[in-house]
């Protein structure tokens, strides 16, 4: 039985990787003999994210939602907060953008309008248009 063991255990197969030019390769096998081999990609630039927009930012977007939907001054809202679970509906959402377009003398296009669904997307275009607005 320990003959048994033994032989299954050496029977496992073992995982290489290497790394050529940033693409990483990896190939299973069993007792030196390769069975699978395969190439991990890195992922492309465009899925990172980033949170771009300063604490003030975010914080001045938050103040924005609380007066445009006429909140509670003690109201928790956030850079996660969604608009729709502040009980925004699409007039109040046009008109919170409206508002930040004033308070931070930007122009939001109705695209990139109707891509926002939180205060931390809010803060973010508003960073991205004003870097923009500086270029």
């Amino acid at each position: 039985m320990a003959a048994n063991t033994a032989s299954a255990i050496s029977m496992r197969p073992s995982l290489a990787t290497s790394r050529v030019s940033g693409v990483k390769l990896a190939s299973l096998s069993s007792q030196g003999r390769s069975c699978l081999s395969f190439r991990l990609r890195p992922l492309p630039s465009r899925l990172r994210i980033s949170c771009a927009a300063k604490p003030e930012t975010v914080d001045k977007v938050c103040q924005i939602v609380k007066k445009q939907l006429a909140l509670p001054e003690d109201s928790v809202v956030g850079g996660d907060s969604k608009f729709a679970e502040l009980g925004a509906d699409s007039l109040d959402t046009v008109e919170i953008v409206m508002g930040l377009e004033e308070e931070f003398g930007i122009s939001v296009e109705e695209d990139s309008a109707q891509a926002i669904a939180t205060v931390q997307d809010a803060a973010d275009l508003i960073e991205k248009l004003i870097e923009n607005k500086r270029a």
